[in-house]
């Protein structure tokens, strides 16, 4: 019987990035994402990927809203999105936030499971109160009004180097975020649920008092490095 998606994030919840970047490296994938983390918080998360393209004012023109006027940035990807989805913001980068406290508390509201930046967020007390997790890898209180306008939305996007479309996997944690293309899901879950297990059977070893010079030893490189299975 074939997965569905459900069956997929639910299996992806199970694991962590680690796990998944290790995965990815196996199948020869890039996904992977170090340094930008949940600032409000400790959070785990998955879900697929909705996107958002940002850009500086005056390079791009940015996306409007049904009355012609330029729409807020993110506003939106947070009225389409639910439960499952997170929020992918492709951030120009700079000292300006691509997010704050109201898009938070609307987020929240909407049952949206994170908001993933690759760029500075603001207001992440707010963000904090309601309980909502945006991971991003600096924090500014400098506001992106006529700096950084939204260029898109639901299109394929890049952050921080790594190709996401919409609908791709994404688990993020304390380590950092992972992206998994949704054509190659299922294989990389599977390796990625496979290298787990053996790492559990390691970690058991050492408990048993294991010197860890023999767990780590050629076998471990064999593990990371091997065909996928």
């Amino acid at each position: 019987m074939s997965l569905t998606p459900t069956d997929l994030l639910s299996r992806l919840a199970a694991l962590d990035t680690c796990a998944v970047s290790d995965a990815l490296d196996r199948h020869g994938l890039t996904g992977a994402v170090p340094g930008v983390v949940c600032r409000t918080g400790q959070f785990k998360v998955v879900g697929r990927a909705v996107t958002v393209e940002l850009a500086p004012a005056g390079r791009t023109a940015p996306a409007t809203g049904p009355d012609g006027r330029p729409r807020h940035l993110c506003t939106a990807a947070v009225a389409a999105s639910g439960p499952g989805d997170v929020l992918v913001v492709s951030h120009p980068g700079g000292v300006m936030a691509g997010w704050g406290g109201l898009l938070s508390l609307a987020a929240s509201l909407q049952g949206i499971e994170a908001t993933l930046l690759d760029g500075p967020c603001r207001d992440v007390d707010e963000s904090r109160e309601c309980g909502y997790p945006v991971f991003a890898p600096d924090v500014t209180p400098i506001t992106a009004r006529s700096r950084i306008v939204e260029a898109s939305w639901g299109e394929p996007v890049t952050f921080a180097g790594v190709a996401v479309t919409p609908g791709d996997l994404v688990l993020a944690d304390g380590s950092g975020i992972t992206f998994v293309p949704a054509q190659q899901a299922h294989e990389v879950v599977a390796t990625a649920e496979a290298m787990a297990a053996r790492e559990a059977a390691m970690a058991a070893d050492v408990r048993a008092g294991m010197p860890i010079t023999e767990v780590m030893g050629a076998s471990y490189e064999a593990h990371t490095a091997g065909a996928a299975s």
